[in-house]
C-alpha cells in the first residue's frame, strides 16, 4: 500500500462518518454510514457491529467490503479496501470501540440508537487517495516526540518515587500541555484504583478511589488497554452520581469514609492509559479536557509510551525502597508531647483511620499508620523501615504487588493534607520517621 493507514487516523475519529460499501449474492449494491472505524494497526482496522441490517448480511456472506473516510480537517478523502477476519465481543478492542462510540452517539444526538453489537475486525487490502480539492492539516499543538523525549529525561533523573510523581505531573502539564491529571494505583486485593497524584484541580483527591470496571478509568484497568472518549457522555463520565454511588459506600459506623474524586464536571474528551510493568497493572494515568476531540491518537501514543516509562522508573524505585541504607540511627525515645490530645479512631474491618472523627485513610496505608502510631504509643519508637513493614503480621499486605512505597507516599500526603500533627519523613532509601506532636488517644472501633 502507497499509503499507510497510520498517516491518516484524523479520519476515524467518527466527526463525519464514514461510508461502507458491499453487495449481495445477486451483485445489488448497498451503501450505508458506518459510525465508527477504529485503528488497530497498519494492516487492521476495526468497524462498529450496531444492526443486523444488509450492510451486516452482506459482509458475513463474503462481499467485497469498500469504505470511504473523510478527514473532518481538511476534508481529503480515503478508499479503502477491506476483507472480514473476524467480530470481537469482548476484550479491550471491544471496550474502547464502545466507549468511543458512546461519545459519538451522545455528540449526535444517537444515544438511545447506537449500541455497539460487537467490533468487526477487517484486514487492510488497499488505501487509495481520492483526488480533489483539501485544506493543509493543522499544525499539531505539540510536537510528541519532543515531549515524550524531554519528559523520559525528567523522569530518569528522580531519585525516589515522591520525586518521581512530582516529575510525572510536571511534564504532562509542561511538556504535554495537559492541564488535568491523576495517576491512580491499583489496589488488587481490594479491586479499586486509589489516587496517588493529581494536578490541576482545587481539590487535590489523594486517597479517593474508583473501583475497577467502573468509567474511564476503572475499564482501563481491567482491560489493560487505552481507553479514550472525544466527546461528552453521561455514560462513561464521573460526574455526580457516579461519585455519589461511590461514596455511599465509603461509610463506617455512621462516619464518612470517602474522599471526593477530582475531575472536571463537564468533561468531554477523557483519555485513560494503563501503568504497567512486566505484565502487571500498577495503575492508571488518567487526563481529560473539556473541549471536544481535545485528545487524537497522537496523544495516545505519546501517553501510552510515557505511563510504560513511568511504570518502569515506579518499579525500580519501589525495588529501590526495600533495600535499606546500612545507617545508624538514634534508639533516643521520642520526648512526650504536649497540648490537646488526639484521638485516633482504628476500625478493623477495612483498616480506616479517623482523626478526631475526620476520615484520612483505609486500606493498607490505614493498617501501616495503626501500626506505627500503635508502636508509638507503646514503644514511643519514631524510626522504620519498609523491609520492617513487609513483615509486620498486624499489615497484612496483600503480596508481592503491594505497591508498599506507593501507599507511603499516599499516606504521607494524607497526612500532609490533613495537617493534624502527624508527619512521615524519608530519612534515607528505605527509612522514614515519625513526628507526633500532640499527644495521642488511640481507639479500635
Amino acid at each position: 500500500m502507497s499509503i499507510r493507514i497510520e498517516t491518516i487516523r484524523e479520519c476515524l475519529e467518527g466527526v463525519i462518518p464514514g461510508h461502507i460499501a458491499t453487495c449481495d449474492s445477486d451483485g445489488m449494491p448497498n451503501l450505508a454510514y458506518l459510525s465508527q472505524v477504529q485503528f488497530i494497526d497498519n494492516e487492521h482496522v476495526a468497524l462498529s457491529y450496531q444492526f443486523f441490517n444488509c450492510t451486516r448480511q452482506n459482509v458475513l456472506a463474503g462481499s467485497l467490503v469498500r469504505l470511504l473516510l473523510t478527514d473532518h480537517r481538511t476534508g481529503a478523502q480515503y478508499r479503502l479496501r477491506l476483507e472480514y477476519l473476524r467480530t470481537e465481543t469482548a476484550g479491550p478492542l471491544f471496550e474502547q470501540m464502545k466507549a468511543k462510540l458512546a461519545g459519538i452517539a451522545s455528540h449526535t444526538g444517537m444515544s438511545d440508537v447506537f449500541r455497539l453489537l460487537g467490533s468487526d475486525v477487517y484486514r487492510i487490502r488497499d488505501i487509495e487517495h481520492v483526488p480533489g480539492a483539501a485544506l493543509p492539516p493543522p499544525l499539531p499543538p505539540v510536537n510528541y516526540l519532543t515531549a515524550l523525549r524531554r519528559a523520559t529525561q525528567r523522569l530518569s533523573s528522580c531519585s525516589n518515587l515522591e520525586s518521581l510523581l512530582e516529575a510525572a505531573m510536571n511534564s504532562l502539564a509542561e511538556e504535554f500541555g495537559i492541564d488535568h491529571v491523576m495517576l491512580l494505583m491499583h489496589d488488587q486485593a481490594y479491586g479499586r484504583l486509589y489516587t496517588l497524584a493529581s494536578r490541576g484541580y482545587p481539590e487535590s483527591g489523594i486517597g479517593s478511589e474508583i473501583p475497577i470496571g467502573a468509567g474511564v478509568i476503572g475499564i482501563c484497568a481491567r482491560e489493560i488497554s487505552p481507553i479514550r472518549i472525544g466527546f461528552m457522555t453521561s455514560e462513561y463520565s464521573y460526574g455526580r452520581s457516579v461519585r455519589d454511588s461511590i461514596e455511599a459506600e465509603g461509610r463506617v459506623d455512621g462516619l464518612e469514609s470517602a474522599i471526593p474524586l477530582p475531575g472536571l464536571p463537564e468533561a468531554r474528551s477523557q483519555l485513560a492509559v494503563p501503568v504497567a510493568a512486566f505484565g502487571h497493572l500498577l495503575g492508571v494515568l488518567y487526563v481529560e479536557s473539556v473541549d471536544d476531540l481535545h485528545f487524537g491518537y497522537d496523544d495516545e501514543d505519546a501517553l501510552v509510551a510515557f505511563a510504560a516509562q513511568l511504570a518502569l522508573s515506579i518499579y525500580h524505585h519501589q525495588h529501590v525502597a526495600e533495600q535499606t541504607e546500612d545507617v545508624s540511627s538514634s534508639s533516643a525515645e521520642a520526648p512526650a508531647a504536649a497540648g490537646p490530645a488526639l484521638s485516633v479512631r482504628h476500625f478493623a474491618a477495612n483498616d480506616s483511620i479517623f482523626i478526631d472523627d475526620d476520615y484520612l485513610i483505609k486500606g493498607v496505608a490505614g493498617a501501616i499508620l495503626w501500626a506505627l502510631l500503635t508502636d508509638f504509643v507503646e514503644r514511643r519508637r519514631t524510626e522504620f523501615t519498609n523491609k520492617g513493614l513487609r513483615v509486620d503480621s498486624r499489615i497484612r499486605l496483600p503480596g508481592v504487588s503491594d505497591n508498599l512505597e506507593a501507599r507511603l507516599v499516599l499516606l504521607q500526603r494524607r497526612l500532609d493534607e490533613r495537617a493534624a500533627g502527624i508527619r512521615l519523613t524519608r530519612t534515607g532509601r528505605g527509612r522514614f520517621s515519625l513526628t507526633v506532636d500532640h499527644p495521642l488517644q488511640l481507639v479500635s472501633g
